[in-house]
């Protein structure tokens, strides 16, 4: 049996570019929907501003059970992906999954944006200006030729470097907007990706038609979408509307205990399975992305593959088990 390898963040950026993580991405939901890949409910625990969390999935076909982990911090974080053979439990990988994480939560936005925006959008307009910023515009450049993008955030320094960054890393046409409201004004995509604590994007700020990605919200503690959004939405897909309804305060605040309601928030995987497309009626259309195991799991196996046929990656010391102690040494 091969030795398991420790995979570092340079490795994954050798391995997968962002059309890959989203041809990934598809692959594993298309496995979710066909109930050959299975969720494992996202926990977390909060203390000091910072908060740990653990995700994972199993894909049985693959051969493959994993989880990933976290601790975000005001000092930062270093997610870590574990992969272990599903049939032996054996080690397969562990994998740096900083960059891994980025094009994850991209891939979902550009799959969610190629199933629900029109076809014709073409103005993109991204609220934050953190680490996922440059990743969600280039998802959403993968499935549309983009015109423009205009960038806010609150620090204008970041601002302008991430409009900087726009033009001269994906090289699109890209302006910096001083406050949220001129951001949007007419944006057929909206790609959301804060900290927010509160409610920032409002109805009468929405173009018809346009398509919303909340990728910023993901603990209850947060929220980016006022609910008045939410009710002129004809479309609303969540990852996971499961994790939903215990994370999205936007959502949960919207829907409350109405089952009805919550029958409308769709499974991203089944969009993806029936190809789903925006209908000519539709008005605002909205993807919540909360982060799930299957997502993680789906580019760690093609980079674990990947990585195996390159001959990258550091092997390291299969585990192996030892007796506990049972009984504390005596001395004379």
């Amino acid at each position: 049996m091969a030795p398991p390898l420790w995979i570092a963040e340079s490795d994954v950026v050798a391995l997968l570019d962002m059309p890959a993580a989203i041809g990934a991405l598809e692959a594993g939901l298309r496995a979710e929907a066909r109930g050959v890949a299975t969720n494992m409910h996202k926990t977390h625990v909060a203390w000091d501003h910072a908060t740990l969390h653990a995700i994972g999935a199993v894909f049985p076909e693959e051969g493959v059970a994993g989880t990933k982990t976290w601790a975000h911090t005001p000092g930062g974080a270093m997610p870590l992906v574990i992969l272990f053979d599903s049939r032996s439990g054996a080690l397969q990988a562990i994998v740096e999954a900083f960059a891994l994480g980025q094009l994850r939560t991209a891939a979902a936005s550009g799959l969610a944006t190629m199933l629900l925006a029109s076809d014709a959008a073409d103005d993109l307009a991204i609220v934050g200006t953190g680490r996922q910023a440059l990743p969600q515009v280039a998802a959403v450049q993968a499935v549309r030729p983009l015109r423009r993008v205009r960038v806010h955030g609150r620090d204008p320094d970041r601002r302008e470097l991430c409009v900087a960054r726009v033009r001269s890393e994906l090289g699109l046409t890209a302006e910096a907007s001083p406050d949220v409201a001129e951001a949007v004004r007419g944006a057929s995509i909206i790609t959301l990706a804060t900290r927010a604590r509160e409610p920032f994007l409002f109805s009468s700020m929405v173009a018809p038609g346009a398509h919303i990605n909340a990728i910023g919200a993901i603990v209850p503690t947060g929220a980016e979408v006022g609910g008045d959004v939410l009710a002129r939405c004809s479309r609303i897909a969540a990852d996971s509307p499961a994790q939903a309804r215990r994370l999205s305060r936007e959502l949960i605040e919207f829907f409350g205990e109405n089952e009805a309601g919550w029958a409308h928030v769709s499974r991203l995987a089944d969009l993806v399975a029936a190809g789903t497309r925006r209908m000519p009626a539709d008005d605002v259309t909205l993807f919540k992305s909360l982060g799930m195991g299957i997502s993680d799991l789906a580019l760690g196996i093609q980079i674990y593959r990947g990585a195996q046929r390159a001959g990258l990656g550091r092997p390291i010391e299969t585990p192996h088990q030892a007796a506990p102690r049972l009984r504390a040494d005596r001395t004379s």
